[in-house]
């Protein structure tokens, strides 16, 4: 009995101490740590009620108690993931690179899924009136999104853009329940996220990952198999892996093998050929919007029609990644400036310059079926048929898409199972 009342001081005198200096959780953890331990705490949920949250459109349903009951599943998730983003010093996830290609990432598909939560979460907490939860969720998922790009490789910088667009297209749709307090409150959360990546920035670690890793390979293949060489091109084969690339291109191998001449020494040729291109693709992804567009068309022919199939098959996901970025840095700049709009009207739209664009974003009020539903933005953005626009939601009403290639397309409701 005496021990049980020792523990409960001690545990007492310890929260009021750390209440005392004002201290809520740690700032020094590494974020990727509390990632890997927030990725642990989801809900393991029945198909039934997954489907029933992540299959169901909710945009203007009225959330259910069922509904409620899951999202509260995800509370102890979204703490470590709202304390993560808080931390103070750089995300590490400790990702070992020596395995090239074949290099694991598996917070990717976690992080993605935290983000698709938080939608979730958000619609939850708005309909309940908790502002500030919602506020501070969508800021926690921003600095994910940030940080989950911190290895530098070219997917986890597809995800961050790929989680910033699903936050993006949460504040626009669920726009109007948010006050001018807490949608401040959001822009400058945003703002004060880690840095994002972009396309450039991971061109080193892709090249370290890829090209450097390739080359290293063939030659300690070389020097393992001294005029053998056939033996060399039969364990760089395994040691490539699968017949096609990401994009479903097949006969990857063969392709090489013959631009290669059959032999290794043709595939470190082919490897020194690519660098060159490489070199070229550095300059152009680091350009600004105009630019690029002006000289990418050009650049993406030649690459595309290199007979060496590691410059054909390789280097254009590269310019498609830089096309993300851009298109996400409007979105971002849009929903900064329908903020704008919201708190300081047309003065506050105009201060906010279209990055891809000469000035602000072109405005317009939206009707719906006949019902004025908010306002649209859309930059001057517009590469590969893709365009950068959004609608902020103010009044309640029939669902319908607020960003995409189809915004304003309507959506069909779906009837929750219960």
């Amino acid at each position: 009995m005496r021990l049980r009342t020792i523990c409960l001081s001690v545990i007492v005198f310890a929260g009021t101490a750390l209440g005392g200096r004002g201290e809520v959780f740690r700032t020094d953890i590494n974020p990727a740590l509390q990632y890997y331990q927030a990725f642990l705490l989801a809900p393991d949920l029945a198909k039934g009620d997954s489907d029933y949250l992540f299959t169901n459109n909710w945009q203007g349903e009225k959330l259910s108690d069922r509904f409620g009951k899951l999202m509260a599943g995800y509370d102890n998730q979204l703490k470590l993931v709202r304390q993560a983003a808080g931390s103070k010093v750089d995300c590490d996830w400790g990702i070992d690179m020596s395995a090239g290609p074949a290099t694991m990432l598996p917070q990717l598909a976690r992080a993605k899924a935290v983000a698709q939560t938080t939608r979730l979460r958000v619609m939850w907490h708005l309909q309940n009136g908790r502002q500030d939860e919602a506020r501070d969720e969508l800021v926690a998922a921003f600095a994910l999104a940030r940080n989950i790009s911190r290895d530098g490789t070219l997917i986890a910088m597809l995800v961050q853009i790929a989680i910033e667009a699903i936050d993006c297209s949460s504040i626009a749709a669920n726009f109007g329940q948010f006050s001018p307090e807490a949608l401040k409150g959001l822009a400058d959360g945003i703002d004060a996220a880690p840095t994002r990546r972009m396309a450039a920035d991971c061109l080193g670690t892709e090249k370290v990952m890829f090209l450097n890793w390739m080359r290293n390979k063939v030659l300690e293949l070389q020097k393992q198999n001294p005029g053998n060489d056939a033996r060399v091109m039969a364990e760089l084969h395994q040691m490539l892996g699968a017949e096609q690339d990401s994009d479903g291109e097949t006969n990857v191998w063969q392709r090489l093998t013959q631009a290669a001449g059959g032999t290794s020494d043709g595939v470190l040729r082919l490897l020194q050929q690519r660098e060159q291109e490489y070199d070229k693709l550095v300059k152009l992804v680091g350009l600004p919007y105009a630019e690029f567009q002006s000289q990418e068309k050009a650049f993406r022919s030649e690459i595309e029609n290199s007979p060496n199939p590691l410059v054909a098959l390789t280097l254009p996901a590269f310019l498609k990644a830089r096309e993300r970025d851009f298109r996400i840095l409007a979105t971002l700049a849009l929903v900064r400036a329908g903020v704008e709009y919201k708190l300081h009207g047309e003065a506050g739209l105009k201060s906010v310059a279209d990055p891809c664009g000469n000035g602000p974003f072109a405005f317009r009020r939206f009707v719906f079926e006949g019902v004025d539903r908010g306002f649209e933005l859309k930059s001057a953005f517009n590469l590969g048929g893709n365009q950068a626009v959004l609608i902020f939601v103010e009044k309640e009403g029939a669902p319908f898409q607020v960003d995409g290639n189809y915004p304003g397309r309507p959506l069909t409701r779906t009837a929750p199972r219960e």
